[in-house]
């Protein structure tokens, strides 16, 4: 019995450091990504350059493993810098655009489906895992609801994986490339930076999060750093400045979170699915393009803010573009909170549309 205990603890030890391993390399790719891109001032280094190491690592075959729970309590920091903005001014300029928020989603979701008609004969996908791999929600629940429907939920989460990270990478570039710096700027007056202060403020924020997670709402993580973020400045109880070495860790955080996903058995298992992929990302770029630029003659929102609002992708990252730009980081929060929730909201309805359309072209379910 001892003799079993003593290889059962040997085993555990092994499978621990061998876990502990795998974070370092992760990390360490990570950090060499991130000051390589530094190095070549790319815009949004400290995301995009262990974004594409770890990617590239990753594809290569080496076991990376990404932070326990990192990526969540990345994401609740940003919200919480994000929702320290929502100041009463800010929520009524927010306010006024919910006309707006409201057609940008249907905009979305129309462009989406199409995307799900042309992604079938390319990837040779059946209906229903074509609809839910473009359906622009959260990669998880459209793979869990993929399988409730006798969809492919890897060919979902390849897709989606791929989607998300060609918008992560492509629009910051091109933003940075051809748009315009904004002039937003947090300001920063009366708001502590003491160590205690900003880790309060951080703890509630991480809470917050958790609380809202139980209830299953999209993003919980980010959205209630937001929200918590949004009290704080509102009742002016703890104002504080998140240190932007924190921010940059935040970023190293979610850039090797995305990496890691591109796992080389299950890219090299759907090839087809993969070349679609980048097709149907190809087109839904130029849709929001196209799309944002009705959003800025509409509302008289900068084409940037425009852009990243209804881009494709998820929330923190073009948050986190967003305010590399100075520009409106509450706004693009607000747009993609408001496309988050409608879609998750309807998703089953506008699914039922789509395999009416379907079938009425002859397609079989």
């Amino acid at each position: 019995m001892a003799s079993l205990k003593h290889k059962a603890a040997k085993l555990m030890s092994w499978i621990g450091a061998r876990w502990l391993a795998r974070l370092v390399l992760t990390l360490v790719i990570g950090l060499i990504g991130a000051f390589a891109a530094s190095s070549i001032h790319m815009p949004l280094a400290w995301m995009l350059g262990p974004f594409l190491f770890c990617a590239a690592a990753s594809l290569s075959g080496l076991p990376l493993k990404s932070v326990p729970h990192g990526r969540e309590v990345a994401q609740s920091i940003v919200g919480l810098a994000i929702g320290l903005r929502f100041t009463a001014p800010v929520l009524a300029a927010t306010a006024t655009l919910l006309p707006a928020m409201a057609l940008t989603t249907m905009f979305v979701m129309i462009v989406t489906t199409v995307g799900a008609f042309l992604i079938m004969p390319i990837g040779r996908l059946d209906p229903k895992t074509a609809f839910f791999s473009t359906a622009a929600a959260g990669m998880a629940d459209m793979a869990t609801i993929a399988v409730q429907r006798g969809g492919d939920p890897n060919a979902v989460s390849v897709v989606h994986a791929i989607r998300v990270s060609m918008v992560v990478l492509s629009v910051p570039l091109l933003l940075f490339a051809f748009g315009e710096q904004g002039t937003s700027v947090h300001n920063h007056v009366h708001m502590r930076e003491d160590v205690l202060s900003i880790l309060i403020a951080i703890g509630l924020a991480y809470i917050a999060a958790r609380i809202l997670n139980l209830t299953h709402f999209p993003n919980p993580w980010l959205i209630g750093g937001c929200v918590l973020g949004g009290i704080l400045a509102g009742t002016d109880l703890l104002l504080v400045g998140i240190p932007r070495p924190l921010m940059l860790i935040c970023q190293l955080v979610i850039g090797v979170s995305l990496g890691v996903r591109f796992e080389r058995d299950l890219i090299l298992k759907l090839p087809r699915v993969v070349a679609a992929a980048l097709v149907i990302t190809f087109y839904m770029i130029v849709a929001t393009a196209l799309g944002a630029m009705l959003l800025s003659w509409g509302t008289g929102l900068p084409y940037g803010t425009s852009f990243l609002s209804i881009a494709p992708a998820a929330v923190t990252e073009m948050v986190l573009t967003a305010q590399a730009m100075h520009l409106d980081a509450e706004i693009v929060t607000a747009f993609h909170v408001m496309r988050i929730a409608l879609i998750e909201a309807t998703i089953l309805i506008v699914f039922a549309i789509f395999t009416r359309i379907h079938t009425w072209r002859g397609g079989a379910i």
